[in-house]
């Protein structure tokens, strides 16, 4: 199989990918062009169908197809000029070359994550966090394999569980070097502040928004579940509840990214950097990875609006 991070401009491809969004465009002269994100487990590429033709078999997002196309550079990133399309047959792929995964260990990051509610001192925060993680199923059942995110980052089968353990890592060393900080809120919340993605993103290989997803969002989601568990925990603080629920929907950091609150607290404050800091870092991580370009300078970052470089010299 031909992965796309090791398509190189120039190659023509034969090869079966899935097709992850499919938009039928206008170009500037009226003419109509079919835009496509495809993928296998190595990542995306674009690909472009500037010819109609019958060779253009019918074909719908989320299917895999087999395409006859040429490797080009636009801007800097590799895409594909497509000229043959149809739907794969069963038998002429195997799906699990087509689901992106994290590098790391599974198992060895959910038990290291789970660890951290052994270290918690207060007993109610104790017992929301073994009951969210050990007896919630739908939190149990998915949490080992679910994205992170649609495409920013972590988006990857195993993405959220990495992404959960790092920003719960970061706030770990974070808490013991300033004062106020109490650390049962903050590594709960760390812990905690991703756990709606489960409901708002659904399973690979679709990996898009689900409805409940569109309507509420994760932040929200999450702050229900943090509320429906500890009104089930008999006498469960109401003062920590709100506080946990606070640094769920204010973790974001501003009001244009999607948070309802901005940070007020102490531990808000550092989820959100130390969330930012883990997202931003991997944006820089998997984009050196998948670079294909020579020199030091990668590319353009568009979320992160500058180029990025490697640091050799």
């Amino acid at each position: 199989m031909r992965y796309i991070n090791e398509l190189r401009e120039g190659q023509s491809v034969i090869e079966h990918y899935l097709c992850k969004s499919r938009q039928s465009l206008k170009s500037r002269a009226g003419k109509t062009y079919l835009s496509l994100k495809l993928q296998d487990k190595t990542g995306m590429v674009d690909a472009k169908v500037w010819e109609m033709t019958n060779d253009i078999k019918a074909f719908e997002e989320n299917e895999f197809i087999k395409i006859d196309a040429t490797v080009v550079t636009y801007q800097n990133d590799i895409q594909l000029n497509v000229k043959r399309i149809r739907r794969s047959l069963e038998g002429e792929y195997d799906p699990a070359d087509y689901i992106p995964c994290t590098e790391k260990n599974i198992e060895e990051m959910y038990q290291k994550l789970m660890s951290y509610i052994k270290t918690i001192q207060n007993p109610y925060i104790k017992k929301l966090l073994e009951e969210i993680f050990y007896h919630n199923d739908t939190v149990s059942k998915h949490l080992k394999t679910h994205s992170a995110a649609k495409s920013i980052h972590h988006s990857y089968m195993g993405g959220l569980l990495e992404h959960t353990l790092s920003v719960t890592e970061i706030c770990d060393f974070v808490a013991p070097r300033y004062q106020f900080v109490n650390r049962d809120i903050l590594i709960a919340s760390a812990m905690l502040h991703d756990i709606g993605k489960i409901i708002e993103l659904s399973e690979f290989p679709e990996n898009d928004y689900t409805d409940e997803g569109q309507l509420l969002g994760h932040l929200m989601i999450g702050s229900e579940l943090i509320k429906e568990t500890a009104s089930h925990i008999e006498g469960f603080p109401k003062q920590i509840e709100n506080l946990l629920k606070h640094c769920m929907i204010s973790h974001h950091g501003e009001y244009e990214y999607g948070s309802p609150k901005l940070p007020k607290t102490i531990e808000a404050f550092i989820l959100h950097s130390a969330d930012n800091l883990d997202a931003k870092t991997k944006v820089i991580e998997e984009m050196i990875q998948n670079n294909t370009n020579q020199g030091s300078w990668v590319g353009y970052q568009k979320m992160l609006q500058r180029n990025i470089r490697k640091s050799d010299f």
